[in-house]
């Protein structure tokens, strides 16, 4: 394998514009997130920008970022575009989001090694019994296969019955040809329906492979996220 991962980030955001120059600890977040990445030595990092602000503080601290088209409408999209620039021959290729700070490396190379057994995609799951992510629609959960294939991702408290709910992290590693058919694909129905862009790889029949891990890492998606996450990285308890 030759992977290449790729940050996505751009400044706009619903609820926290600007999160990846947020400071953490003295660090843009995105820096924290290219860090991160470099981290695992799975292979080369490059920061997928919708704005030159972005590309601007990667490269001054001595990171790879690309500018991307801002109206491009996913961070999916905006990692194709990236490897597209970058060129060479990766033939799997990372999607780590830019907003998941106190990620621990060793999470990254555990959902690369979930690419096997002939799958198109890889993620990871972390399994709860709280009721709170149970209902709490914005935790999504996996619905996935004794063999680690997952069937179904949804933001409904599934599945049924006495057991965890598989929480997704937010991570997924593709081989090349499935992330060229994904991007060239309209958005399906289940996927515009949970608001889920995973579905849309499932509906196309691809497979995808989901590592257990017990770690959670929580993206930053608020301002109270992100207070935890400088408090977590402060503390020096980030993984």
């Amino acid at each position: 394998m030759k992977p290449l991962i790729v940050i996505p980030a751009r400044m706009a955001a619903t609820r926290l514009p600007g999160k990846p120059l947020a400071d953490i600890a003295g660090k843009p977040m995105i820096v924290r997130m290219v860090e991160i990445a470099a981290a695992t030595g799975i292979g080369p990092v490059v920061v997928a920008a919708g704005d030159a602000e972005i590309v601007t503080a990667v490269e001054a601290a001595g990171g790879r970022a690309v500018l991307t088209d801002p109206d491009l409408p996913s961070g999916t999209d905006r990692v194709f575009a990236a490897l597209n620039a970058v060129g060479g021959d990766h033939d799997v290729i990372v999607n780590l989001q830019g907003d998941m700070p106190t990620i621990a490396p060793s999470l990254v190379v555990e959902a690369v090694a979930a690419l096997k057994n002939g799958a198109d995609i890889a993620t990871l799951v972390s399994p709860s019994d709280a009721e709170d992510d149970r209902a709490n629609p914005n935790v999504v959960k996996a619905i996935v296969a004794a063999d680690g294939r997952a069937l179904y991702f949804t933001r409904a408290g599934a599945p049924h019955g006495e057991g965890p709910v598989w929480r997704h992290v937010g991570i997924y590693v593709y081989t090349r040809d499935a992330l060229e058919r994904f991007v060239a694909a309209p958005p399906s129905p289940l996927e515009l329906r949970e608001k889920l862009e995973q579905l849309r790889a499932l509906e196309m029949g691809m497979t995808i492979r989901a590592g257990v891990v017990a770690d959670f890492p929580k993206g930053v998606d608020s301002p109270a996220d992100l207070e935890l996450a400088r408090k977590m990285i402060g503390g020096n308890q980030a993984p």
